[in-house]
């Protein structure tokens, strides 16, 4: 390994892009420690240690975990680079229903450019809408001395905390934009990946503080053992493929009938990637988010969803499996169409073996998918609920944000981009004659 890692910066192209790719994740860190205009952090630090002795703020702690911590410090980067994903998947759904912007997505590199452009504007919509409901939050926040989070409550103060929020999303794309171009892997996963795992070390020293408290060291050992577990597992979960063998008629090359060579088809055991999660848990937080926006002592339904809904119940680990399994068949369906795949085959004189070209063709491969999905869905499922399962075992002895980063959305995204950057720097070596992370074998990133 420290071979590679000096053979990585032999390499002059190689080094720059790893070194520019460093220099804008730490830019992104430095911008998630700038607080908005007019925010008392005495008061925001009071209010949150508040909440998190009376275990109130789950879903908080789940989507600070993808701002890198800025959400609970109130930064310009408080929503991270979340609301252009959700753009982004919205867009990728409006590409199935609306035929308009279908026929866009198949005019090429115009159709694609104009798609992202949409998908800006989404991305400029959805930080407004959310920095409104975040900074109207932000207004009903008070310290247990009473202290309030803003020093000015008035309509100045929400246009500069919804124009700073706004503006700090938008930067996070284009430094996004800006290692997916000049730097190395996919730099919009890179930024979110970078915000999950900044925050490992802490997690990591509260929780064996929490251990070494209660002397217990065999549940040190047990945790230790159920992450590397967790760890393996998501790897199989994202590399996982169901390969169908195709077959080539004979075609006439030159003079002679030469056999085409045999192929196949990859099919993901999880297809949806971390999608299903983020669907569901937005779903399932949401009573929860209206309740704290509303006021949970107005409206008594609400708090009794609040409680039922909250991390850790047992209803809430139920509907949240249920949700993930049904958006892991539903996004499956909409990103994949087997009657293409099949005319496909059909016209370039492809066919599996024992089936007929055509409809048999599409309904054997619905069949495989639907029958792959199942076990994928339920195994992602598991993971998503992982943290709750251990937050509830030890409450005391894991602290929520170790919880949350060894399990669920932030595991497969460690996982995922990981493999994904390492597979493009151990390319980039091979390509110029040295030696990979790994002397025998290669590295298998993500099949799309």
């Amino acid at each position: 390994m420290p071979n590679v890692i000096s053979n990585i910066f032999k390499i002059p192209e190689l080094r720059k892009r790893v070194l520019f790719t460093l220099f804008i994740l730490v830019v992104y860190r430095i911008g998630a420690h700038i607080p908005i205009p007019g925010v008392n952090i005495e008061a925001l630090s009071s209010y949150f240690e508040m909440a998190a002795k009376s275990r109130g703020s789950g879903f908080v702690d789940f989507f600070d975990l993808f701002a890198g911590g800025a959400l609970k410090r109130f930064t310009i980067f408080a929503l991270g680079i979340m609301p252009y994903i959700s753009a982004s998947i919205i867009m990728q759904l409006l590409t199935v229903v609306i035929p308009a912007i279908e026929k866009l997505s198949k005019e090429g590199p115009e159709g694609y450019k104009k798609i992202n452009q949409y998908t800006r504007y989404g991305t400029v919509l959805l930080c407004a809408l959310q920095g409104f409901g975040l900074t109207m939050w932000m207004k009903s926040m008070t310290s247990p001395k009473g202290a309030v989070v803003p020093q000015d409550s008035g309509i100045g103060f929400v246009l500069v905390a919804v124009l700073a929020i706004t503006t700090g999303t938008m930067i996070l794309m284009w430094l996004g934009e800006m290692i997916t171009e000049r730097g190395i892997g996919n730099g919009i996963s890179l930024i979110i990946y970078a915000g999950i795992v900044v925050r490992a070390p802490s997690a990591f020293v509260d929780t064996m503080n929490r251990i070494i408290s209660r002397s217990d060291p065999i549940i040190a050992l047990i945790l230790i053992a159920l992450f590397i577990g967790v760890i393996a597992a998501s790897i199989l979960l994202t590399l996982g493929v169901r390969k169908i063998p195709v077959q080539y008629g004979k075609r006439v090359v030159g003079r002679r009938m030469v056999q085409m060579a045999s192929q196949a088809i990859p099919l993901r055991v999880n297809a949806a990637g971390v999608i299903p999660i983020i669907f569901a848990s937005s779903i399932i937080l949401f009573p929860a988010q209206i309740s704290n926006m509303l006021g949970a002592t107005k409206y008594g339904i609400f708090t009794k969803m609040q409680y039922w809904l909250s991390p850790g119940h047992t209803a809430y680990m139920i509907i949240y499996s249920l949700l993930i399994i049904f958006f892991c068949y539903f996004y499956t369906a909409i990103q994949f169409n087997p009657n293409d795949l099949a005319e496909n085959l059909k016209k370039y004189g492809g066919f599996i073996p024992g089936i007929r070209p055509g409809q048999n063709t599409a309904d054997y491969i619905m069949h495989i998918l639907n029958r792959i999905t199942l076990p994928g869905s339920i195994f992602l499922a598991l993971i998503a609920i992982f943290p709750d399962f251990i937050i509830r075992i030890w409450p005391e002895e894991v602290s929520p944000e170790m919880a949350y980063l060894f399990g669920g959305t932030s595991l497969l995204i460690i996982v995922g981009v990981a493999l994904d950057t390492l597979k493009q720097i151990e390319s980039q070596l091979l390509m110029r004659h040295y030696d990979g992370f790994f002397k025998k074998g290669r590295i298998k990133g993500r099949r799309y």
